[in-house]
């Protein structure tokens, strides 16, 4: 005969080994989840990764310059509305003045060399376009440049249309490994790797830069605006990312007939 004691001895017993059956239990599906989780991390990690290298998160589908720490790339841009009509003289050169946080960085263009640009730079500059945006990228290693002109500040903006490729040979021929000096001072076109694909975002080299003449040399930035952008250049970026620490914002920006 089981007495009261031992009966109750033997429903402890059992409901512990309920307790520690619920417990392994509880351990295993945690397991388990972590697991899944661990691979579905993996995996996307993996996604990411992949579209990282293959440009997608940079907005382009092309590829690092040689010896340079990135290309001056821009996101495709929609052909959602045609490029602007012509409107310029094309016999004559312009200033295209960006008056920024840092002082005013004045740039001379040839409409002769390149009228689609120079157009183009005009009537965005007209609507007031480029008035608040921040230049959004610095490089500092390989190639030296700011980048500027995208209203999102992310480098995936752009006007809702193309310009045509321009003035790609006026540095000269390529070397070896396919490439040519921008000279300090020049400013030019980023795009997204692909011919024709020109938008409204543009690149100040600060440093002579070895890069393919594939991005439209369209002006020359002034001695002063120069400066301004070399001391820009030496506070590096944020936290090592792309964003310079010494922030450019474009108050306003204006295309004038010399």
């Amino acid at each position: 005969m089981v007495t009261s004691d031992q009966r109750r001895r033997q429903l402890a017993r059992e409901k512990f080994e309920r307790q520690q059956r619920n417990r392994a239990e509880a351990r295993r599906r945690a397991r388990r989840r972590t697991a899944v989780v661990s691979a579905a991390v993996a995996a996307a990690l993996a996604v990411v990764i992949g579209l990282v290298v293959g440009g997608v998160f940079d907005g382009s589908s092309d590829t690092v310059e040689p010896g340079a720490e990135s290309s001056p790339s821009a996101a495709p841009t929609p052909k959602k509305s045609p490029s602007p009509a012509m409107a310029v003289d094309t016999k004559a050169k312009y200033t295209f003045s960006l008056k920024t946080g840092q002082g005013e960085i004045r740039i001379d263009m040839d409409a002769a060399k390149t009228p689609q640009t120079v157009n183009s730079f005009k009537s965005l500059a007209d609507k007031g376009y480029f008035d608040g945006t921040k230049c959004h990228r610095l490089t500092t290693e390989g190639i030296f440049v700011l980048q500027c002109g995208d209203p999102e500040g992310t480098g995936m903006g752009g006007p809702g249309y193309n310009i045509p490729d321009e003035n790609l040979d006026a540095l000269g021929k390529a070397d070896a490994q396919g490439q040519v000096i921008y000279p300090a001072g020049t400013v030019a076109m980023a795009n997204t790797g692909q011919p024709g694909t020109g938008g409204s975002q543009f690149f100040l080299v600060y440093k002579d830069s070895p890069l393919t003449p594939t991005y439209t040399p369209f002006g020359k930035i002034d001695p002063a605006g120069l400066k301004i952008v070399q001391d820009v250049a030496k506070e590096g970026t944020v936290d090592g990312g792309i964003a310079p620490k010494k922030a450019v914002t474009i108050e306003k920006a204006a295309v004038t007939k010399n």
